[in-house]
């Protein structure tokens, strides 16, 4: 099956490529610059503070004291890994890979799975809208994130579409077999929910497939490292049997899906595992929520997530009163400095109301912070790009006297 799928790899030559590489604005180039689009893409994406901010932001695990448990940046990473071997074997375009894949996740919030889900509770109530991270991470990459241009200006990262699909398109929680790629360019801003349409490219659906590989293997790791899984190592290693001579761990779980994978998928068929193997992924993730993610150790921690992100929220919402909204969010300086100089400096980037010229700012304006939906979604958004650390430290700024 090697290469097998060289002919609709994302190039010149495919049919998709202009719509692929279309941005919402052209982007300045450089008399000398070497990078294709999807080069630029990758660069733009590990240079932005979003990125950046994963390294401290919840995979499974939180907090944890253990320098080798998995963060979110380093599972962005293992994704990128894995996207690129599938990717490179199979013959499609691996720049696209992996700019899609550093990017996939980030609009995570802190706290990870928990704290999205506290996140939508807010945004569910209070706007009639559910927060995901897919979603939230299309709204950052197109409106959030800002780089500085050649002349010092900050703009927003305006990556490729073929980028920004792979993003909101990847929702790692599927169970079907046989991933295709949609036909339809259709317009990003209409997705209402995870899932909801396939990728648009071969490259997409491979990292939204590698997402899945790559959490499933390496949450065991971390597990058995912290102890989580002393009482249920015989009922896994019953469950790994697959008959191999390998020592069963991450490293050979993820090597034997995707190889799996390459082996049984063609461009007819799609992306897909042998029986056997999918049977096995299920199997993998049934037993993952079963004794990792619904595992009392791991659960214990959500009402502190609650607590944090609901008090952080309220305190900022509180603030809203039409055109008094911006006095009484400086006036919170008094007790809560760090809360209110970050929000404020937050919302300076994305209202009208500040001198865009003396901040040199070029990015598109997302708020009217007069308007209290928009508001509210403001403090959503600013909530979701914080690091676990950063949402401890404003709440212990909120409770400390």
């Amino acid at each position: 099956m090697k290469i097998s799928f060289k002919d609709y790899a994302m190039n010149e030559n495919n049919p998709k490529w202009e719509n692929v590489i279309s941005r919402i604005l052209p982007l300045e180039t450089r008399n000398n610059d070497i990078r294709t689009a999807f080069d630029r893409d990758y660069t733009r994406i590990i240079h932005s503070n979003a990125y950046r901010r994963l390294k401290h932001k919840t995979q499974v695990f939180f907090s944890p004291e253990n320098d080798h448990i998995c963060t979110r940046i380093e599972h962005v990473t293992h994704v990128e890994s894995i996207s690129y071997t599938i990717a490179s074997y199979l013959g499609l375009n691996t720049e696209l890979t992996k700019a899609i894949a550093v990017a996939h996740d980030l609009g995570h919030s802190p706290f990870g799975h928990a704290g999205e889900k506290i996140l939508s509770e807010i945004s569910n109530r209070d706007l009639g809208i559910t927060f995901w991270h897919e979603r939230n991470g299309l709204d950052f990459v197109d409106s959030i994130e800002l780089l500085e241009d050649h002349d010092g200006y900050k703009q927003n990262l305006n990556l490729t579409y073929g980028v920004r699909d792979g993003i909101i398109s990847h929702c790692g929680e599927i169970d079907e077999n046989a991933l295709r790629p949609r036909d339809e360019f259709i317009d990003l801003n209409n997705y209402t929910r995870p899932n909801q349409y396939s990728p648009y490219t071969w490259e997409g659906c491979i990292v939204k497939i590698s997402d899945k590989i790559s959490y499933i293997g390496r949450d065991i790791e971390d597990a058995i490292t912290l102890g989580i899984l002393d009482n249920h190592l015989e009922e896994l290693y019953d469950l790994l049997n697959y008959d191999s001579s390998d020592t069963l761990n991450n490293s050979t779980i993820i090597n034997y899906l995707v190889c799996d994978l390459c082996e049984n998928s063609s461009p007819e068929k799609g992306l897909c595992f042998s029986q056997k193997a999918l049977n096995l992924m299920n199997k993998i993730k049934e037993f993952n929520y079963k004794h990792i993610y619904f595992s009392r150790r791991t659960l214990t921690s959500i009402k502190y997530f609650e607590l944090v992100i609901n008090e952080i929220y309220n305190i900022l919402k509180e603030c809203y009163d039409k055109e008094n909204t911006l006095t009484n969010l400086n006036s919170l300086s008094k007790f809560y400095p760090k809360l209110s100089a970050g929000f404020c400096h937050f919302l300076e980037n994305y209202c009208d109301f500040s001198n865009r010229k003396e901040l040199k700012l070029k990015n598109k304006i997302v708020f009217d912070i007069l308007n209290e939906n928009d508001f509210s979604k403001s403090i959503i958004s600013y909530i979701s790009g914080m690091t676990d650390n950063f949402a401890m430290e404003i709440y212990n700024e909120i409770i400390r006297f």
